[in-house]
């Protein structure tokens, strides 16, 4: 499932490799990962992702074909799966951890809670649910800080549609106020927290019958968006002694099985602060299966009740670098320049323009598979023109 994420197509050709016949499922619209080779079937669904009309579709396709496993890589994917699994597992296993674990696991307020009673350290932290609360919250966090919803997706009234919500730095009174109205507004609570610049790392995890199956350890030099968001410059690195560690007692006592990336960052003088966890395959995941860790291929194998590969060790040193994102990140630092987090303009463009000299893999690059390169390279080029002449008549627009 949510087949135009980079993920999915690295799941797709992970699994192909193994020889497995794969589907791939979206909404709406076709995408790179139809293109594969390694991908058996695309499938495109027209009803809006999460509506009683998309779960029809899923679940028909399901009894039809008769899927072994389920995949998904979404937050707005694992919510759904959450609230149909008893009807969904009757036609594949769906390859996620089961509640309670997984309901801990996507809140944040109660993994900092569980990581609280572990002793590890977290971001001073306040729960908001009113904008009238932002004053009180402010006062004990101060400013710039960070606000971040409990839970990135929300159903909204009726569960028949929902959004995803990602972290803001705000500065003034008035942007934390505007942030809180953005998240609340589907019923959700958000947290305040302390505004962390050290260096951002990732625990990769498979985490099954009380065993650690597989560890995986990388830091991401720039991200799109630059706070809270998606690695597009990342390297895999030895396991950090104190980061794996909490991570591993992290998800030990939450007992959270199959894949698990918990994040870290580090402040000022290099003391890591727990992040969040994400209990479904990330973007970030194909530097892992380059390195030598197939979590995909785990997560297939521990669905269907097979063995369980063990893997000890992985190359570090590896650079991925997804440039569409890379591209945004800078755009967003000229546009942004002097708030806080945001890497100046001329140290952007220069660590931009350098990174092509420095030796790497792109995300959806593989020689053996060149079309999905291709499809997204046409359409991140086709958006962009798009983008560029919608702004040139409104500014026409304007003048007139």
């Amino acid at each position: 499932m949510d087949a135009g994420l980079r993920q999915s197509l690295v799941s797709i050709r992970s699994l192909g490799r193994q020889g497995l016949s794969v589907a791939a499922f979206e909404a709406g619209q076709a995408v790179p990962a139809f293109s594969s080779h390694w991908c058996h079937q695309g499938i495109i669904c027209s009803a809006p992702s999460g509506t009683p009309a998309y779960l029809e579709v899923l679940e028909q396709w399901l009894e039809r074909t008769g899927a072994r496993v389920l995949l998904a890589s979404s937050d707005s994917t694992v919510a759904l799966l959450r609230q149909y699994r008893t009807r969904l597992s009757k036609h594949a296993t769906i390859a996620l951890a089961q509640d309670p674990a997984l309901e801990i696991a996507i809140n944040k307020e109660l993994t900092l809670q569980v990581a609280r009673q572990l002793g590890l350290s977290i971001p001073r932290s306040v729960t908001v649910s009113a904008v009238n609360d932002v004053a009180a919250a402010l006062k004990e966090i101060g400013l710039p800080a960070v606000v971040k919803p409990v839970e990135s997706w929300l159903w909204s009234e009726g569960q028949i549609e929902g959004a995803r919500f990602a972290s803001r730095l705000v500065t003034t009174h008035e942007e934390a106020r505007i942030a809180v109205e953005d998240l609340t507004r589907l019923g959700g609570t958000t947290l305040f927290q302390q505004f962390l610049t050290g260096r951002r790392e990732a625990i990769s995890l498979f985490y099954a019958n009380h065993e650690i199956y597989a560890r995986f350890a990388q830091w991401a030099k720039r991200t799109e968006p630059q706070l809270g968001g998606t690695s597009v410059l990342r390297q895999s690195i030895a396991l950090p002694l104190d980061t794996n560690n909490q991570a591993e007692r992290l998800i030990r006592e939450i007992d959270l099985e199959g894949y698990s990336e918990v994040e870290f960052r580090r402040d000022h003088v290099g003391v890591p602060y727990l992040m969040e966890i994400n209990p479904r395959l990330s973007a970030s995941v194909e530097i892992a299966v380059r390195a030598g860790v197939d979590f995909p291929y785990l997560l297939y194998q521990w669905s269907t009740g097979t063995s369980i590969n063990k893997i000890s060790s992985y190359r570090t040193g590896t650079w991925m670098r997804y440039l569409s994102g890379d591209i945004m990140t800078t755009i967003e630092a000229l546009q942004r320049r002097g708030r806080p987090g945001v890497t100046p303009p001329v140290q952007a463009v220069l660590g931009f323009t350098l990174s092509f000299f420095q030796p790497m893999s792109y995300d959806y690059i593989d020689w053996h598979d060149l079309a999905p390169a291709i499809k997204a390279t046409a359409e991140f080029t086709r958006k962009w023109v798009e983008g560029a002449v919608r702004k040139r008549l409104s500014h026409a627009k304007r003048s007139l």
